[in-house]
């Protein structure tokens, strides 16, 4: 769907949809209130009614719905009414329909058509790449969508607009990758994908093979990979070079595609869900599209470790000690805390880019998931006013974020009687020591682990705008951040 702003008066506009908003117990304009049955229409959030005013207006259908009280204004729930317009606008089949921008009490008329782009783009997604037995009209989709505005508002709707359909398109990217089977998305097949990306916005790219990797000493990545017929890849795509003396970000994103437990073998219940092990990898490529589309002005390196986990004769074992690439040595207890390992050598080479910031993402342990459950990413930093960046991207973009903390007693926790670190510190206190693990591996860098293995998946639909599956979560925070963090 093609999203455009445009200043028009909605009641004079002809369009095969029209939407509309409202906010809770205020009066409808009069063509329109005039359609109305009193006690049809009282303008709860997400309240919907369908009209066909036939020669009363211009367009052929008029799609009300509901913002809520105008006292407690929300992005996120503009985001929500935007997706059920355009899955509504889906499931009537129209090709094109207009959306009458709504004025939002403490938000900027940008933000505002953003998140309608974001909403509309979000809830209009399907995975439906390994469906045959769709019939042509099931794959039907709304061809245009136009963001009706008032004339001054014009030019700052379509850079609002223009911003949540490049955010959007990062999302979707990254839910595509996270929902595609393990069969078809290998170590090799998600670096392929970073090659597509990194060749359409012309951005240098650099995948090592097993034999760079062992010559350069990824013993973490090498080991972690050592029981798949699919050898891992690590892929570093570099964008925006010329800013590197004003601001360099690395963007670190754990890529299993896909998690057996290795030797640690998880249960076979579920199992099948982790191919959205490398939910991170997919959030760091999505935010890169999105980054390189906005043309942000700062320097992001994307690096990703990517393996599978299995377990056949030469994969690694429980108290098995690795060599990583930092030189520090881990000692393995539990073959199913892989992403941790894999990430050890990516955050390493991470510091030679002397970065302003280390941010990594992973689906990193299943105790986050306990502590925050679905609602929030659990967020680890060495630095606060990094920390604090996140929390309020998180907050702005709709992808909340709690920060937790890794005090000394939990760096203690990690480390080994006869290694350096060992890579399991038991069941309390879980997504802390997991943190604690990489924090070793971070210099003296400011660096943040969004751990996001309660937020990337989701069985259920809990907002319009997400699907069930993959949810690409993570984009959207990294863009507020990295957005505000060049503009101040």
């Amino acid at each position: 769907m093609r999203v455009t702003a445009a200043a028009g008066d909605p009641l004079a506009t002809a369009t095969d949809l029209l939407v509309l908003t409202s906010w809770e117990e205020e009066p409808l304009p009069s063509p329109l209130a005039d359609l109305i049955e009193p006690g049809d229409w009282s303008g709860k959030a997400k309240q919907t009614l369908l009209i066909y005013p036939r020669d009363a207006l211009p367009a052929r259908r008029v799609l009300l719905i509901g913002l809520g009280r105008r006292s407690s204004p929300d992005l996120d729930q503009v985001r929500e009414v935007a997706a059920i317009a355009a899955q509504r606008a889906r499931e009537l089949k129209v090709e094109r329909c207009a959306f009458a921008l709504p004025g939002v009490p403490d938000h900027p008329a940008e933000a505002v058509a953003a998140a309608i782009a974001e909403g509309s783009l979000l809830g209009s997604y399907r995975f439906l790449e390994y469906k045959t037995d769709l019939k042509p009209e099931d794959r039907h989709e709304v061809d245009e969508l136009t963001l009706l505005t008032p004339g001054d508002a014009e030019e700052e709707a379509a850079r609002g607009v223009a911003r949540g359909d490049a955010v959007a398109r990062g999302v979707n990217l990254a839910r595509d990758l996270a929902n595609l089977p393990p069969n078809d998305l290998t170590p090799a097949r998600l670096a392929e994908r970073a090659q597509e990306l990194a060749t359409a916005f012309g951005l240098p790219i650099t995948v090592l093979g097993p034999t760079e990797m062992r010559e350069q000493g990824f013993g973490g990545i090498l080991a972690v990979g050592r029981g798949s017929a699919n050898e891992p890849r690590f892929i570093v795509i570099d964008y925006g070079a010329q800013y590197a003396d004003a601001l360099t970000v690395c963007l670190v994103g754990k890529g299993m595609t896909f998690d057996s437990g290795g030797i640690s073998i998880k249960p076979a219940e579920n199992m099948d869900a982790m191919k959205m092990d490398m939910s991170g990898a997919a959030a760091v490529l999505g935010a890169l599209h999105a980054i390189a589309e906005l043309q942000l002005p700062l320097r992001v390196v994307a690096l990703i470790g990517a393996a599978e986990n299995m377990p056949d004769g030469s994969a690694y074992r429980p108290g098995d000690i690795l060599k990583t690439l930092s030189g520090k040595t881990i000692e393995v207890l539990n073959t199913d805390a892989e992403g941790r390992i894999v990430l050890a050598d990516a955050l390493t080479y991470a510091q030679r880019y002397h970065p302003s910031a280390i941010i990594d993402l992973a689906t990193l342990t299943g105790a986050i998931s306990v502590a925050l459950g679905p609602h929030a990413i659990g967020l680890f930093a060495n630095d606060d006013a990094l920390a604090q960046r996140l929390l309020r991207a998180g907050e702005a973009a709709g992808e909340r974020a709690w920060q937790l903390p890794l005090w000394q007693p939990y760096r203690e926790m990690v480390k080994s009687d006869i290694a350096d670190v060992r890579n399991s510190a038991g069941r309390q206190a879980g997504a802390i020591t997991a943190a604690a693990f990489l924090q070793s591996f971070v210099g003296d860098y400011p660096w943040a682990h969004l751990d996001i293995a309660g937020t990337a998946w989701t069985d259920s639909k809990s907002k319009a705008y997400q699907p069930k599956g993959a949810t690409g979560v993570g984009v959207r925070l990294l863009v507020q951040a990295l957005r505000d963090w060049t503009q101040k």
